[in-house]
């Protein structure tokens, strides 16, 4: 064995590789682990404040959730509340903002109205708010610029007092934070260690960084977009490609909103619908977005990756399928040139104003910039093999000693829930004990979902 040999390396420093991180040194009783990170510090990437819309997704306002996807969601989202609770994170780490979905125009209103009527019995919090409401909670949704009430009949559905907003990068500080002060375990951490090749040889995995070699029984990638190409590069997942979905944001010059505002999915599109929240690391100024375009490339504002990209696109026959599919309706054809142009200068603003209006009537180009340097990279997932754009995670068990995570929106918000599965998945190949009982006590919520009655 090397010296630099572990019972489990994680690939990947961001909220979802620490997450796991923790919840190996946590929960079970592996003496010793590792955690490579390509970059100098933890989330620096999608975890990162700037790259993220720093919300808990627990699909109580994401309408593109039905009710069986939002109870799956909801009991992974209360881990990271829990978790934070438990170390007295409250407005450090989590922090609660009022939020609501809007429905504007008679179709979404009257979608709102049964869909508030369906989730209140997984979300008992839940208020229905009538125009009159609005008003008074969330004025600059109501009122145009000249004071008067917006025509369009309104509603939304929302909650007040609940945790709604994360600082992914503290977080994921706090998870390595928490594993480090673990006894009698080894819990080592490498930054400056970009993977390049891992290998197989026996029982052990071989992995060679920039900086040197290590050794592990077992390895779980969480690499964001480089997770499908280290992947490729080994063999596996070669029926998935990735089309990397980069977001963008307009920052209002101050606080438009008193929290997050979210508007109905077209259910035709596979990408999240613009929405408003307050930034908390730019003084709760409100934020908008994201805008959704493909880059050919894996990482947002570094140099390089187009290579990357297309080795893991894998373009053939079955990714040209899935595209046409998708641009054959106009929706989305009008929704992907729309998202193109939110990019181009000059004319960029005028139009991302025209869809910002329907949460903000009052919004004006004065209001808003082109929020610099803000934005990620989410690695949407092709399956060719059933010639369709895959939503959600993505997870790729060898059953052979090794995990690769894809982790788009709602990635962050499941991070605890993702980890655990690996947990499992790993101690059941080792052999060593995952600690159950104490990992519900401190991070399950039990759910009860209540009578249909309103």
């Amino acid at each position: 064995m090397t010296q630099n040999h572990y019972n489990v390396i994680v690939v990947g420093g961001g909220v979802s590789g620490a997450a796991l991180f923790y919840e190996l040194g946590r929960y079970t009783d592996i003496k010793n682990i590792c955690l490579l990170e390509k970059y100098g510090s933890l989330a620096s990437l999608n975890s990162n404040g700037s790259a993220n819309s720093q919300t808990i997704h627990c699909g109580d306002i994401e309408t593109n959730y039905t009710l069986e996807k939002a109870a799956k969601v909801k009991r992974t989202a209360k881990m990271v509340e829990k978790y934070c609770l438990q170390y007295g994170y409250e407005n450090k780490v989590i922090f609660s903002h009022q939020k609501m979905a809007l429905g504007v125009g008679y179709e979404e209103v009257d979608y709102i109205k049964n869909r508030y009527k369906e989730f209140k019995s997984l979300y008992p919090y839940l208020e229905f708010y009538t125009k009159e409401q609005l008003a008074e909670i969330e004025p600059a949704v109501i009122f145009d610029k000249d004071g008067k009430e917006r025509p369009e009949d309104i509603v939304g559905m929302g909650a007040k007092g609940e945790y709604t907003t994360v600082d992914f990068k503290a977080l994921s500080d706090t998870f390595i934070d928490n594993t480090l002060k673990i006894k009698d375990k080894v819990t080592d951490i490498f930054f400056n260690n970009e993977v390049k090749h891992i290998q197989k040889i026996g029982s052990t995995y071989h992995i060679q960084t920039t900086m040197s070699q290590f050794t592990a029984d077992f390895v779980v990638v969480d690499a964001g977009a480089h997770s499908l190409y280290l992947a490729h590069r080994m063999g596996h997942g070669l029926d998935f490609g990735c089309l990397p979905m980069a977001g963008s944001f307009y920052m209002g010059n101050r606080k438009i909103l008193n929290g997050k505002v979210y508007m109905v999915q077209n259910p035709k599109l596979p990408f999240a619908a613009l929405h408003g929240d307050p930034d908390i690391l730019v003084n709760g100024f409100t934020r908008f977005g994201p805008t959704a375009l493909m880059l050919p490339k894996l990482e947002r504002f570094k140099p390089g990756t187009y290579i990357d990209f297309f080795k893991t696109l894998r373009l053939d026959y079955n990714v040209i399928k899935i595209f046409y599919d998708l641009l054959k309706d106009s929706d989305i054809r009008n929704y992907v040139l729309k998202n193109f142009m939110f990019e181009v200068p000059f004319i960029n603003k005028k139009l991302f104003l025209q869809d910002a209006r329907k949460i903000v009537p009052s919004l004006s180009e004065e209001d808003i910039s082109y929020a610099k340097g803000f934005g990620g990279v989410r690695p949407q997932i092709l399956d060719k093999k059933n010639q369709k754009l895959m939503l959600g995670e993505a997870s790729i068990n060898t059953g052979e000693g090794i995990i690769f995570n894809m982790t788009p929106s709602p990635g962050a918000t499941s991070c605890l829930g993702n980890a655990v599965r690996d947990v499992e998945a790993i101690c059941e190949y080792l052999g060593f004990k995952f600690d159950e009982q104490l990992f519900n006590d401190e991070l399950v919520e039990e759910q009860t979902i209540q009578g249909d009655e309103i």
